[in-house]
């Protein structure tokens, strides 16, 4: 499949290692199975209309094929949104897809690898879990991430073998660490979010508590009403 005629969202722009590019504030990862009969689409656009900034399609038991169907079908919802779509892993999908860029696990595509083949304009994120994996992070070389995911805070049933909880403590004190924006995630409802006041971090990354909800809309603005209450950028 040909590349070359891919290009970014307008939102798009060189990493400069300053603010982030991207709006992190309340950053949809997908699940089609709790989204059940509703259906991705109708799932992350109800999402987006009620104040979702971000999207990553994590669709980790879908075959290529069916990964670049879906996302595809995001990309078309998403145009004119100003909501970027990110795709979990699978570096070599992102131009196919005509998506904005990446996020990788510690164990995917190397941070450097990913920059280089996807160019300045994607937008890639990175799982960090500890001290060390922000050290490591911050060693990299300048614009290689656009901003790091955080966590788990707590323990979630949505990411198998995931590492242990950091807490919100634990959360406050890697993003004081990190040189790059940073979006929490990991058991990240609206009831827990006055518990990460002032952390520090741009913004949450939720799963369960979008695609999972009978009334998408109603959570979506139920989250957005406790980050307002509780700002991340807030005095602990």
């Amino acid at each position: 499949m040909q590349h070359a005629t891919w290009t970014p969202s307008p939102h798009a722009t060189p990493a400069t290692g300053g603010p982030p590019r991207v709006d992190l504030s309340l950053y949809l990862v997908t699940d089609s199975a709790m989204a059940g009969s509703r259906g991705l689409a109708d799932v992350v656009a109800r999402a987006v209309a009620a104040g979702v900034t971000c999207v990553q399609l994590r669709e980790k038991a879908a075959s290529d094929e069916e990964v670049v169907a879906l996302g595809r079908q995001l990309v078309e919802m998403l145009a004119g949104t100003g909501v970027p779509l990110l795709i979990d892993d699978r570096v070599h999908l992102v131009h196919p897809i005509r998506a904005d860029g990446v996020h990788i696990g510690q164990e995917d595509t190397p941070p450097t690898a990913a920059r280089a083949a996807l160019g300045p304009e994607a937008i890639i994120g990175l799982s960090v879990h500890d001290a060390a994996q922000v050290d490591a992070a911050n060693a990299l070389p300048p614009a290689t991430l656009d901003y790091i995911g955080l966590g788990p805070v707590w323990t979630t049933g949505t990411k198998e073998g995931h590492a242990p909880p950091i807490g919100p403590e634990g959360l406050a004190d890697l993003r004081r660490r990190s040189h790059h924006p940073a979006v929490a995630i990991g058991g990240v409802k609206a009831h827990t979010l006055a518990e990460l006041a002032g952390s520090g971090v741009e913004g949450v990354a939720v799963v369960s508590a979008i695609c999972a909800a009978a009334d998408v809309l109603a959570a979506t603005r139920e989250l957005r009403e406790a980050l307002a209450t509780s700002p991340l950028q807030g005095e602990l």
